[in-house]
């Protein structure tokens, strides 16, 4: 295929390869950090909700780099915004680490907290800059490249999962520890290094809006006032959350029912990579329309067959690869469409689209999760669940006063092995069921849910048997919520698919689908702007 003349001076395969490279910290950074949670919380003496400040910090530090810089990527510059995220990402790691000779120390939380932020917003300027650095390499290509790209996320989980299991599994080699988290996490330095190598020496292409010399203050002004491009956003929002709620419940769900969750989401994974790396004869076949109408359709068959198959490894991965077919293809070619059917929105269009599907998708595993809890006490037993939260009424209290003791003398702490506001918040948690369940008769999904999680999560060795309890009450139970979930939210799939029937029906009558291109503007001055 010949390079357009704005790419002839551009080693546009080096610069593709290096910046889907650029996607492995990312994927690496959100299957590692949430390996090692436990281990932060036993080292460094961790409340849980610190630990999951935490694990929350990626997303957050990739939401804010999404929608506080990346709406100003024309001014940036694609070659400045992929700088930006090698140093966020290289400094976030490395900030991380630090926190190691601190354990113990009031100041580790925030050490860790600052270095997740840090390769969370590396990882949000990679979305930044790769999306539409990618629609500027290949302008007549988006859908497929931009597919291409993708399917480095979901095969950088998997490595990133297996590698840290392993690790783990190898344990001490000579004096080193391979499954301290120390080291889970130094493995990310050498996708970051390589990336870095490969991109920061390459003279990079402008945006296609800067290249055409449209001017960012009229991109602004088309974005936010076009009504078919927040349409669009408005059914990103639905499809990543159709995506992401369900890939963030499905190993909860699989766990609860004796399956192990990370075998279907290895297999889930695998096959977005695959067929995201074969996109090009759907998108040629089908166009971006129709592979959306298809992945709205399986993506809604594959959830309510999540919602009836109870049990069997079997059964279940044929529901995950239904699944996997649907929402394959969901994030890069909404990207593409995007890129294709309204490139005057720009880099503006295509961070807008990224940046509120993740705040929506954030929102469905709420809901999911209340769902869920309101179905969960008809699946509990009643009178075991009580005497489990009574045992925690009558022994926490005394773990309080012990941690209240211990308090300030890390010494003691460590030897514990908890604080003070965690055995408290197990205590009120399930204080606040029982007290539902004496005054009503029954027991609140939510509360006793929050209950009996509290028990297992507190990871208190004096009361192992306790949270073995709790868990053998709480997985079926939560199997059976989770699909119920699975349930309701299933047709919403079908009802988007509609939208998509629509699209697709408009872009036949209208003689098939048909990118827009931007044309180079011509100055009344000096001709063509440069």
């Amino acid at each position: 295929m010949d390079k357009p003349k704005q790419l002839e001076d551009i080693n546009r395969k080096k610069i593709f390869a290096g910046i889907c490279l650029a996607l492995v910290p990312t994927g690496f950074s959100f299957v590692l950090v949430s390996n090692i949670l436990y281990q932060l919380k036993t080292e460094f003496i961790l409340t849980n909700a610190q630990v999951g400040y935490i694990g929350g910090a990626a997303l957050w530090g990739m939401a804010v780099s999404l929608l506080t810089i990346g709406p100003f990527l024309e001014k940036i510059g694609l070659k400045k915004a992929t700088i930006w995220a090698f140093i966020f990402h290289l400094a976030g790691v490395t900030f991380f680490l630090l926190g190691f000779p601190f354990a113990g120390q009031p100041s580790a939380f925030w050490i860790l907290f600052m270095g997740a932020i840090g390769f969370g917003a590396g990882n949000g300027m990679i979305e930044v800059a790769g999306n539409p650095l990618t629609t500027a390499l290949f302008p007549k290509n988006k859908t497929t490249k931009l597919n291409h790209f993708h399917a480095f996320f979901p095969g950088a989980m998997v490595v990133g999962g297996l590698l840290g299991w392993l690790m783990v599994q190898a344990g001490t080699v000579g004096p080193i520890n391979i499954g301290h988290w120390t080291i889970q996490i130094a493995i990310i330095y050498i996708p970051i290094i390589i990336y870095g190598i490969m991109l920061l020496p390459e003279k990079f292409p402008e945006t296609e809006t800067a290249a055409a010399g449209i001017p960012i203050g009229e991109m602004f002004r088309y974005t936010f006032t076009h009504p078919l491009v927040w349409g669009l956003i408005f059914l990103k929002m639905i499809t990543l959350s159709l995506e992401m709620g369900p890939s963030r419940w499905i190993p909860e769900v699989l766990q609860a029912a004796g399956v192990h969750g990370m075998l279907v989401f290895v297999w889930i994974s695998g096959l977005m990579v695959v067929l995201r790396f074969f996109a090009g004869p759907f998108v040629e076949r089908f166009a971006p329309t129709g592979m959306l109408l298809g992945a709205s359709i399986l993506t809604g068959i594959g959830l309510l067959l999540f919602a009836f198959i109870e049990t069997g490894i079997v059964p279940l991965l044929f529901a995950g690869t239904i699944f996997a077919c649907g929402v394959a293809f969901f994030f890069p070619t909404m990207v593409g469409l995007m890129s294709e059917r309204f490139p005057k929105a720009g880099s503006l269009g295509i961070v807008l689209l990224i940046g509120m599907g993740f705040f929506a998708a954030g929102g469905s595993n709420a809901i999911m999760g209340g769902i869920a809890d309101r179905y969960l006490p008809d699946a509990l037993d009643e009178q075991e669940t009580v005497q489990v939260m009574e045992q925690v009424e009558d022994r926490f209290p005394g773990y309080v006063q012990q941690a209240e003791e211990a308090d300030g003398d890390p010494a003691v702490l460590a030897e514990l092995g908890y604080r003070e506001v965690d055995v408290r918040t197990v205590l009120e948690r399930n204080q606040q069921a029982l007290a539902f369940y004496r005054e009503n008769g029954e027991l609140d999904g939510n509360l006793t849910g929050n209950a009996l999680r509290s028990i297992v999560d507190s990871g208190l060795q004096q009361e192992e048997d306790l949270a073995a309890e709790a868990n053998s009450i709480l997985r079926p139970a939560d199997n059976y919520g989770g699909r119920m979930s699975f349930l309701w939210v299933g047709p919403v799939a079908f009802l988007v698919a509609i939208v998509f029937l629509v699209l697709y029906i408009r872009d036949k009558k209208q003689g098939g689908y048909k990118a827009v291109t931007l044309e180079k503007r011509e100055s009344p001055e000096t001709g063509p702007l440069p």
